[in-house]
């Protein structure tokens, strides 16, 4: 049996890779950035042309009916880029959310508005997958919701939220009492805090579908890392073709060949584990929860090892705005903690092998 991608796949990889640096140049994700846009309409607009909105997104509703392993290749590809887009919350979340836990009439009401780009979806379950903090939490009775949800992903001008209350029940709203931004390192995405007052929304199903979100959270994150930090590698190493000290480029040194060789064994068997965690969520549904915490704490620690390294690969340039290699940096970072630290993931794995109660 040959593991390995389909020629599907590749050709998914390829297309992403080929569009995000015509639609996501340095160049734009630094005008994200500074100017604090909400969010950059022409790069999803591009994304939505290939079909990335409705990856996952059955095909009777418009979608491509595809698995998270293709998720997790396009969030390689995006993190890769650093790409600025909704991904996360309007193309994997809130589809599974809905497909998962939604009636037929709010599939149909939602799903082919997703899969064509017409809507994005916020996504609001950070208290119950990661712990509450700052009396944050949102309370569900009679079909309506009070509270406040923090490190809410892309619900900033979002046509649609997914909501988890303090019991892990999911619901569907379509507004909020109030959405804040929540400032945090990571310049190239957006986080809010959202308040609830007696906010009318629907009842999702109650069935683990939470569970299942978290798992694919925590896979589609660890494979953004997982390309942000190739990039940070593929940088760092022309870097050290190029840069010349005492009359030699600095690749031609042992401590930077080791350096480069580190980062390298770091990642490469990093991507199988991603990799598996994504096949497993379809797949594998005994592993998938297992896999999917292994990944978001192995690549939580080696993102951040490699982000270290490869700055430290560039010198005193690697920290400047000029070579924009913060984008990476930071990403990465967010990554680590966004729903959930790897101290988190290992608790649940743990738990999940009772090695704790």
């Amino acid at each position: 049996m040959r593991f390995a991608l389909s020629e599907d796949q590749l050709l998914l990889q390829d297309s992403l890779r080929k569009a995000l640096a015509a639609l996501a140049p340095l160049e734009r994700v630094r005008r994200f950035a500074d100017e604090d846009e909400a969010s950059a309409p022409d790069i999803w607009a591009g994304l939505t042309e290939l079909g990335l909105p409705g990856l996952l997104i059955p095909e009777a509703h418009g979608g491509l009916g595809l698995g998270l392993l293709e998720a997790a290749l396009a969030a390689e590809a995006l993190g890769r880029a650093v790409a600025p887009t909704p991904f996360l919350g309007s193309a994997v979340l809130a589809p599974l959310a809905l497909t998962l836990a939604g009636t037929p009439e709010q599939q149909a009401r939602w799903l082919p508005k997703l899969a064509a780009g017409e809507v994005t979806a916020g996504v609001a379950v950070a208290e119950p997958i990661a712990g509450a903090r700052d009396g944050a939490g949102v309370a569900a009775e009679g079909g309506r919701l009070t509270g406040k949800s923090m490190f809410a992903i892309g619900a900033q001008g979002s046509d649609l939220l997914i909501v988890a209350d303090r019991d892990g029940g999911l619901h569907l709203a379509q507004q909020a009492e109030a959405v804040e931004p929540m400032p945090t390192i990571d310049a190239t995405r957006r986080l809010q805090e959202i308040v609830f007052r007696d906010t009318p929304a629907e009842p999702l199903a109650s069935n683990g579908a939470l569970a299942r979100l978290r798992d694919a959270a925590w896979t589609v994150l660890a494979a953004d890392t997982l390309g942000a930090g190739e990039a940070m590698l593929e940088k760092a190493v022309q870097y050290a073709k190029e840069r010349r000290q005492f009359g030699r480029v600095i690749g031609s040194f042992q401590a930077v060949k080791h350096l480069c060789a580190e980062m390298a064994a770091e990642l490469e068997p990093a991507r199988a584990l991603v990799w598996y965690a994504a096949y497993a969520f379809d797949r594998a549904p005994e592993d998938a929860s297992l896999m999917a915490a292994h990944a978001k704490a192995h690549t939580g620690e080696i993102g951040r090892f490699v982000a270290r390294t490869a700055t430290e690969v560039h010198g005193g340039i690697g920290i400047t705005d000029l070579l924009g290699l913060h984008y990476w940096f930071k990403r990465i970072g967010l990554n680590r903690q966004l729903l959930g630290s790897p101290e988190r993931a290992r608790e649940t794995a743990a738990k999940l092998q009772g090695l704790a109660a």
